[in-house]
């Protein structure tokens, strides 16, 4: 279990990043993006670049994937400081900002199926789906602690009608309007889940992260984590978005596009490097891959990282 961090002792002038990958199948290669882009930056700025699994969602969790990960991440060359940590060992922290969030009253109980909310959005001409706050009023009551056994609610964390606004080192200039663009949240799935949005904040904060770079899929899901942590009181991090790897037919280079186990040659780290925008580099420039990490992290320069949304690539 992850080592308690008050918060009061963050401390954003140390760098600390991380890489993130669930366990849900084989590193390939739009995830070597992310973990080279991390972990360049952070070595860059001679900071420490932790390694989280995040198997949170166990319903997702491939028997063996997160061994065949870090393998993988061995065998291209990274190198990570202090103990690998798994989400799965984190719950008590997880309830613990849960119940925090609570006890400010900002959450409710939600029993609305996807069904009915698709039919409350169309009643309301509400196109993009969003969650009409239809739960957020009523006065259903719930424990204080969440019971395994009760399946019959999630928890929603209501959200503010102004903008959240935030730069990003690579985007720029990111916003978005919780209440108008999102809505009302899960924080808490019916099915004793922890959300995404809610464990990856406390994962960081618990961490110490202070910078974190990764794919622009998660560009949109920043806003409700800086509000998380506003809410809990937690450092906000500073936010780096790489560009999406797709294919020819514009598809994100994914485990559920069965994208294939990233091959550790020198020439697929070059590769990665000239996505990265880069110097256009030739794997014959180097003589091995320490000789190509050595380059890259003295040289890493994130301005040059393309400011896109994706790009295609031939792997």
């Amino acid at each position: 279990m992850k080592t308690h961090i008050e918060k009061s002792h963050f401390n954003q002038a140390t760098y600390r990043g991380r890489f993130a990958p669930s366990p849900s199948g084989e590193l390939h290669f739009g995830s070597l993006l992310a973990a080279m882009a991390s972990y360049a930056d952070a070595r860059h700025c001679k900071g420490h670049w932790l390694l989280r699994i995040d198997d949170i969602d166990q319903a997702r969790v491939v028997a063996g994937s997160d061994r065949h990960i870090l393998t993988t991440l061995e065998q291209c060359g990274f190198q990570w400081d202090e103990s690998v940590s798994y989400q799965s060992q984190c719950l008590i922290q997880y309830q613990e900002a849960l119940e925090e969030l609570k006890q400010a009253k900002l959450t409710y109980p939600c029993s609305c199926s996807r069904k009915q909310i698709k039919a409350a959005c169309a009643t309301l001409t509400n196109k993009e789906g969003i969650y009409p706050g239809t739960c957020r009023n009523q006065s259903t009551q719930f424990s204080a602690t969440i019971k395994n056994s009760d399946k019959s609610h999630a928890i929603r964390i209501k959200v503010p009608a102004h903008d959240i606004s935030f730069i990003d080192r690579i985007q720029h200039n990111y916003s978005q309007n919780l209440s108008r663009d999102v809505g009302d949240f899960i924080i808490y799935r019916r099915d004793n889940v922890f959300s995404y949005q809610l464990s990856v904040v406390v994962d960081d904060f618990h961490s110490g992260i202070s910078h974190i770079v990764r794919g622009y899929d998660l560009l949109d899901s920043t806003p409700k984590q800086i509000y998380l942590q506003q809410q809990l009181a937690y450092p906000l991090p500073h936010y780096a978005h790489i560009p999406l790897a797709v294919t020819k037919e514009n598809l994100k280079l994914s485990k559920l596009s069965q994208a294939k186990k990233v091959d550790c040659s020198l020439q697929t780290l070059v590769l990665a490097a000239n996505f990265l925008g880069q110097k256009h580099l030739n794997h014959k420039d180097f003589d091995n891959k320490d000789d190509f990490w050595r380059y890259l992290v003295t040289h890493w320069d994130i301005n040059k990282v393309p400011k896109m949304e994706n790009q295609v690539i031939m792997v």
